[in-house]
């Protein structure tokens, strides 16, 4: 289930093994992102997920967003 997690959080699930993943579009995620992280556009999430995230390990999900 979903929930939000601190910076520090982050960076201890990372250190165990946890699959980072950005759900901006790909230009966005090219322009810039977090060390890392796998791009995952939101609008694909749902059909990317099986083929790109391994399902035995965490993930952590992340946008940032201006609007």
């Amino acid at each position: 289930m979903p929930h939000q997690i601190r910076r520090d959080e982050v960076q201890e699930l990372l250190g165990r093994g946890a699959q980072l993943v950005e759900v901006l579009p790909a230009n966005e995620y090219r322009e810039d992102h977090l060390p890392g992280a796998i791009n995952v556009p939101l609008r694909q999430l749902e059909a990317q997920a099986r083929d790109v995230l391994n399902p035995a390990r965490p993930v952590i999900v992340y946008c940032w967003d201006t609007t």
